[in-house]
């Protein structure tokens, strides 16, 4: 079991300006990413690392510590300003830059903000590395490491950061016009206010924009991809033919159809892996998703000639199976996806793209095309914890999964599992009968609520 202080599943992430992510944290964080990266590449050039944020008001404010980090140890930040975390893994690559910095807490609140890491080949960094990272940063190690004069690391701007990156996604299309193509998008005030505008509107959508005035204090605030019902309220008074909505840092997606019904992450991976099947295109013919995804994609895939792997929660762990197995598609029923013939993370404006491809190729509106996943139902439940004991001192709940379980008689499933980000518990219940299940999932929460819910 992993003993990290300050990492979680998506880098280090908490309330703004309170431990973990304060200042302080951000300044060691620059200086160890930035000295382990002079140590082992030994440039003739001295490292440098893309640093992006998101809107939240906190950014600048730790953007700040993390670049007077990056110098003090000899390595150079490159700053891209508010642009989405796929964006800095792009730029990482198209820059031959040491690293990435992206600060964002994704899809939290406005208070909170986080630190994540990619490496020079645009993937995250794994375990291993994160927790040598945070070895340096809560020792004395490297105290010593102080490069004077010339050796000090530089600042400089990446102005033309959003252009690249709205390249990078055109090219992902190529060939494709949306003209014509009416579609509403919700930016979730968000870092994507301005690259997915951009981009949609460049291949000749008629857009009809929400969300995209950042205060700073309003990012995922009522909307953006943890309030789809704003996506569907907005689709329903446009007359949009698809809607776009976007998490804070734009890593993810929910879309919603020409009749303001959302479409999942699931439902988004059937049909770009089945397109993908079609064309020869889906490497190995095998889609990667995680336990949370519906059971309704492996049948959905194998009917088709394809198959899914399963791995661990967290779009990084879908990523890391993806690379050992060189395929090509895979995501989140959250919305992470990822296209690793075009990126190397969960990119929420690429994904849309997919999505508009087929649409526009295929002539047909999004409520049929999502009608190639026949989803098993799920019971979902997320319930705010005070602590995160061990799962199996927890007695009445095991006892309730164990009865669940048999009960479902192998026709389903139960997971439960902590937040590796936030202080909740999530429950996922699978099976036939959505009033049985969600009749198991009310006993399991109320377990689980007495024993450690807030």
């Amino acid at each position: 079991m992993s003993t990290r202080k300050l990492f979680g599943t998506d880098g280090i992430r908490g309330i703004a300006n309170l431990a973990p992510v304060t200042p302080e944290t951000a300044f060691r964080l620059g200086r160890a990413v930035g000295f382990l990266q002079t140590a082992e590449v030994q440039k003739a050039s001295r490292a440098s690392f893309v640093i992006g944020r998101d809107t939240r008001r906190s950014g600048p404010m730790l953007e700040a510590a993390l670049v007077a980090g990056l110098n003090s140890v000899g390595a150079d930040a490159l700053l891209a300003g508010v642009i989405p975390t796929p964006a800095v893994a792009c730029l990482v690559k198209e820059l031959n830059a040491s690293g990435g910095v992206v600060i964002s807490a994704s899809h939290n609140p406005a208070e909170d903000n986080g630190l994540k890491l990619f490496g020079s080949d645009g993937y995250k960094l794994d375990d291993a590395l994160e927790e040598r990272i945070e070895t340096l940063m809560l020792t004395d190690e490297i105290d010593a490491v102080r490069p004077t004069g010339s050796k000090i690391g530089t600042v400089s701007e990446i102005t033309d950061a959003v252009a690249r990156y709205a390249i990078m996604a055109k090219a992902s299309v190529p060939g494709m016009t949306l003209h014509g193509v009416k579609i509403a998008l919700d930016s979730a005030n968000g870092a994507s206010f301005v690259t997915t505008p951009l981009v949609l509107q460049e291949l000749g959508a008629t857009l009809s924009l929400s969300h995209a005035s950042p205060d700073g204090m309003n990012i995922n605030a009522a909307c953006g991809s943890t309030h789809p019902e704003e996506i569907s309220r907005l689709v329903k008074e446009t007359g949009a033919q698809i809607g776009i909505s976007h998490d804070g840092d734009a890593d993810r997606l929910v879309l919603c159809d020409e009749t303001g019904a959302i479409v999942d992450g699931d439902e988004i991976l059937a049909m770009t892996a089945l397109d993908a099947l079609q064309r020869g295109t889906l490497a190995g013919q095998t889609l990667v998703a995680t336990v949370m995804s519906n059971f309704g994609l492996d049948e959905c895939l194998a009917a088709a000639g394809g198959k899914v792997l399963r791995t661990a929660v967290g779009d990084r762990y879908v990523v890391e199976a993806m690379r050992a197995g060189n395929f090509s598609i895979g995501g989140e029923q959250s919305g992470h996806l990822i296209f690793r013939d075009h990126g190397t993370t969960g990119d929420g404006l690429l994904a849309a793209l997919q999505v508009l491809r087929i649409m526009t190729e295929s002539g047909r509106p999004l409520s049929e095309l999502r009608k190639v996943l026949k989803k098993y139902p799920q019971a979902q439940r997320n319930i705010k914890v005070r602590a995160k004991p061990p799962l199996d001192s927890l007695t009445e709940v095991a006892a309730l999964i164990t009865e669940t379980e048999a009960s479902l008689a192998g026709k389903g499933r139960v997971l439960l599992r902590y937040s590796g980000t936030e202080p909740k518990i999530r429950l996922l219940i699978e099976g036939p009968d959505e009033a049985k299940i969600n009749t198991a999932a009310d006993k399991i929460t109320d377990a689980l609520t007495r024993a450690i819910g807030i």
